[in-house]
């Protein structure tokens, strides 16, 4: 999970990462997204809306055993739903996550 954390991290300063439903969602829309990170606690129907909204632009979605409060721990913010939009970093955190 740290590894996860830390290159979360690294994605954040590069600017690379789009913290929270609202700027996910935009980052999907505007087709920069290609990836969508999921806290473990997020509620059913933030996860259900975000899924659907990544799914009409056939982005993946995975879903981490980190909590909300991991998360802040990590980036200083409390959100439960994170877009990475750089190609590299989510290949890399795609094979963290699903351990492929």
């Amino acid at each position: 999970m740290n590894s996860i954390l830390n290159l979360l991290t690294i994605c954040r300063k590069a600017g690379k990462l789009s913290m929270g439903f609202d700027s996910a969602a935009e980052a999907v829309v505007k087709r920069k997204a290609r990836l969508i990170v999921l806290a473990s606690d997020l509620s059913p129907k933030t996860e259900k809306e975000i899924r659907f909204t990544a799914g009409k632009a056939s982005v993946p979605v995975i879903k981490t055993e980190m909590s909300i409060d991991e998360i802040n721990f990590g980036l200083g913010k409390k959100v439960g739903v994170l877009a990475v939009c750089d190609e590299g970093f989510s290949e890399r955190l795609s094979q963290l996550v699903c351990g492929r």
